[in-house]
């Protein structure tokens, strides 16, 4: 059922990417902006298959896990009302707020996001630049809502179906959308989600709602004069394909390799990216109070 399901999605998604990927070289190229180069494109979609690859191998066992959960439910909840998918929209983009924060709060998972964060350009085809080896341990967030009864065919869908609205928010083609920048997760919101800009760094994490980041605080408009500068903080990873996966892997090998104590063996991998021991670094949050205090 949900191998259909995702076909059609498939079906319907890929024209639309096509057509809007295209309108958008064509806009970019007639304002002159240079959003698009082939080798970013290409590293794009070259992450897209290997995520792709990973998913598909580990589809058999996220779906074991799921069920298994499921069979083991507190309560059974009946999919066939409106409140069941609406519950579990709102749900599941709450689990995906705290799984893309603890992906940016979290070293070792960060070594995996980093991968989405890695180009100097934003783009529809950057949505498609994706975190490789997420699908080993994504579905390990959605366990508590099989426990509490719904369905692993159920989530897969509505993760499928947010993904759509995910990906078209990365582009700089629409501007701030008015009362809908209180709710949603718009192109202007997710742009500072990607800048390098010491204010904007690990800001505005949610997939379709906003308000887990106003919740939480989290939280940043983007404002009209600074100007955004993509990439990853004071790094450039280049188009090697190798290097864009593993690259904060081999630091933070290199970092563990070279420091004595099991405890700063282990803060190098569990601590927020940019952690030291000595203070030679600096975290997102370290770099913002310095911000402030100039």
């Amino acid at each position: 059922m949900v191998d259909h399901f995702e076909k059609w999605i498939i079906y319907i998604s890929t024209p639309l990417f096509t057509v809007l990927i295209l309108g958008e070289v064509l806009l970019s190229h007639w304002h002159e902006r240079k959003q698009y180069t082939l080798a970013d494109t290409a590293t794009n979609v070259m992450l897209m298959v290997s995520n792709m690859g990973v998913d598909v191998l580990m589809r058999s066992i996220s779906l074991i896990a799921l069920i298994f959960a499921y069979d083991h439910r507190f309560i059974t909840l009946d999919n066939t009302t409106w409140w069941y998918w609406t519950l579990l929209f709102f749900l599941e983009d709450f689990i995906f707020y705290w799984l893309h924060r603890m992906d940016h709060t979290i070293r070792l998972l960060w070594a995996i996001h980093v991968t989405h964060h890695s180009s100097e350009r934003f783009n529809l085809s950057t949505g498609f630049r994706s975190s490789v080896f997420q699908p080993l341990y994504r579905f390990i967030w959605f366990l508590p809502l099989t426990f509490c009864g719904f369905r692993a065919f159920d989530i897969f869908i509505m993760y499928s179906i947010t993904q759509i609205y995910g990906i078209l928010v990365h582009t700089r083609e629409i501007d701030k959308m008015g009362f809908l920048e209180k709710i949603l997760v718009t192109p202007s919101h997710h742009r500072v989600h990607h800048a390098s800009n010491v204010q904007y760094l690990d800001k505005n994490m949610g997939m379709i709602l906003i308000v887990w980041d106003k919740l939480f605080k989290t939280f940043e408009a983007e404002q009209s004069d600074i100007e955004i500068q993509f990439g990853i903080y004071e790094k450039t990873v280049g188009g090697n394909p190798l290097k864009v996966i593993f690259h904060e892997w081999a630091a933070i090998w290199d970092d563990v390799r070279h420091t004595k104590g099991i405890r700063n063996k282990l803060n190098y991998m569990l601590r927020p990216p940019g952690w030291s021991h000595d203070g030679s670094r600096k975290t997102s949050k370290q770099l913002r109070e310095d911000l402030k205090s100039e």
